[in-house]
């Protein structure tokens, strides 16, 4: 059975078992994901990007920092981005963490004290240690959804990003394979800017609608059905990248009601007579205690009424509050149609995973998370919907068959949801694609790792291996750049986290072809490398690597890898 593992970009997809009048229950589903970046000063003040030098500040109560009557004192003028103050930040020359803020009266801020800050520092900068208008910026944060990518890439390149992404990210060939391999639907997020498309309001860019009707046709072609999913709402349901939040802050609330019922009106009028539409979800993981529950089921009221202005047939998903309680929708789903209530189980995001051996995390599906699924499943009322769930989880030393085991009882538990299940996500979108040119790499590698001036691949592992004839010459170079390809895959942020460089620790069960020795002028050699075995905690992972030239294996070992800092 494969275990697929989930990483967020930009569109996403889930699968699911269902037709809009005849259902196959319970349902199984899988995801595709999505991705951004925003920038945090310190605990206190966010960044909000404009362009690549000028910034907004907002505090932790909202408010934007400003010029007192066009002074320069620094205040907190507003709680609303209408006309906050733009700031533009320079960098120092080889230390982008060294930066000078300038205010739109043209003088830099400047540490009067500890206490105070003000905007009226006139000279050039020394950028010493001494200068009072130079200051530390650390991140502290960042985030990485739709709204980041596209604000920070700019109209233009965003534009060309995200058209090649959804032409590419998920095509009709993933709903054929999907399709063969026992999934009958997909869940797909969108977000609320997709009511807008083509032309959406900025920083977003059009073309996601295109994406969902190319999905709906796809679906159709291979006999799937669709769930589509309000993911994020303007302003933000929780507070997460995936929900478009620009910042973190969660602001959902009744005031935005009437816009989210908007979305749902769109989506359900667009959608409600194609044959493969089978639910719409009214909102992903709103959170609590920030939004009320009353607020909710008012919401979820109205976009109810909505979506059956179009379909009596079409499920309507309700999404259970993160940190509520399981059962809190139950009563007020009783009163409605074919609806059905949505949980997310992952045995990540809470301190005690971490701390959970193979069989914990096992036996934590059996106990905990089977009497989840039992307060949200009722005989003659909604149905329920484990809408997320993943085989990652914070185990160490975890082998094949553990991943195997804990996805086997999250299946069995699972699925006794009587509308079924989805798993996220069906796709994971690497941080570098999966197959690079050398010249590529050569951007991205640190450079330690990219010795000498002529051949890329001139070995830099010590010259013991060739004294002691354990390895030829030949076969170093190409150990050499399956060393470095696993770097590659280690600096990726779902394998090797925040790390931003790599060590190559050891090397055994070295073997070479005698055959192919010899280095052609034309050869091309193509080096895969295998993640077998990942201590996330520590940054040791373990890969099987393997070098080919044309169809024949010349190469290959186990390879100990790690990340770490300089």
């Amino acid at each position: 059975m494969p275990i697929l593992f989930s990483f967020y970009l930009s569109w996403v997809l889930f699968c699911s078992l269902a037709s809009p009048n005849s259902v196959n229950l319970p349902l199984k589903a899988a995801s595709l994901g999505w991705n951004s970046s925003a920038v945090n000063i310190n605990k206190a003040e966010k960044l909000w990007r404009i362009n690549e030098t000028f910034y907004n500040f907002r505090l932790s109560n909202k408010q934007f920092i400003g010029l007192e009557n066009q002074g320069n004192k620094l205040v907190a003028v507003s709680a609303t981005e209408k006309f906050p103050e733009a700031f533009q930040i320079t960098r120092k020359n080889g230390e982008p963490h060294r930066v000078r803020f300038r205010a739109s009266n043209g003088f830099f801020f400047q540490a009067k004290s500890e206490m105070q800050v003000t905007a009226d520092y006139k000279g050039p900068s020394t950028w010493e240690e001494n200068d009072p208008s130079v200051f530390n910026m650390t991140i502290v944060s960042t985030m990485h959804g739709e709204y980041q990518i596209t604000n920070g890439y700019g109209p233009d390149k965003a534009a060309k990003l995200m058209r090649d992404h959804w032409k590419s990210y998920i095509t009709e060939e993933d709903f054929k394979f999907m399709s063969q391999n026992g999934l009958n639907a997909v869940r797909i997020p969108v977000g609320w800017w997709i009511a807008y498309d083509p032309k959406p309001p900025k920083p977003f860019v059009g073309g996601s609608l295109q994406a969902l009707d190319n999905a709906f046709r796809w679906a159709q072609k291979y006999g799937m059905k669709v769930i589509v999913d309000l993911h994020a709402l303007r302003v933000s349901q929780n507070g997460s990248p995936h929900s478009g939040s620009r910042d973190g802050f969660q602001e959902w609330s009744d005031s935005d009601i009437q816009e989210t019922v908007a979305i749902i009106d769109f989506l359900a009028s667009r959608y409600a007579d194609h044959p493969s539409l089978v639910a719409i979800e009214l909102m992903n993981e709103p959170k609590a205690p920030d939004l009320k529950l009353d607020s909710l089921k008012t919401y979820y009221k109205a976009g109810y009424d909505t979506v059956r202005k179009y379909s009596s047939s079409a499920y309507v998903i309700l999404s259970n509050r993160l940190g509520g309680e399981w059962s809190e929708l139950l009563s007020f789903a009783s009163n409605l149609s074919r609806v059905v209530i949505d949980v997310h189980f992952y045995n990540l995001f809470w301190d005690n995973f971490n701390k959970m051996s193979v069989q914990q995390n096992i036996d934590y599906i059996y106990r905990q998370r089977s009497s989840d699924l039992r307060n949200v499943t009722t005989s003659d009322g909604p149905l329920s919907f484990v809408g997320e769930w993943s085989c990652e989880w914070e185990a160490e030393g975890a082998s094949k068959r553990d991943y195997q085991r804990f996805a086997e009882a999250q299946l069995d538990v699972y699925g006794r949801a009587t509308f079924g299940w989805a798993y996220w996500a069906y796709k994971w979108f690497p941080a570098y694609p999966t197959v690079m040119h050398v010249n590529q790499i050569r951007g991205i590698l640190p450079s330690r790792m990219m010795p000498g001036s002529g051949s890329f691949f001139r070995p830099s592992i010590p010259s013991t291996f060739l004294a002691s004839g354990v390895l030829s010459k030949t076969a170093l170079i190409r150990v050499q750049a399956m060393a470095q390809v696993g770097g590659m895959l280690m600096l990726q942020p779902e394998v090797g986290g925040s790390h931003d460089n790599f060590f190559f620790d050891g090397i055994e069960k070295v073997k070479q072809s005698e055959v192919l020795e010899a280095v052609i002028a034309g050869d091309t050699l193509v080096t895969r490398m295998t993640l077998v075995k990942l201590q996330k905690r520590f940054g040791i992972a373990k890969m099987e690597g393997k070098a080919y030239v044309g169809d024949d294996l010349v190469c290959e070992g186990e390879f100990l890898v790690a990340t770490g800092t300089d």
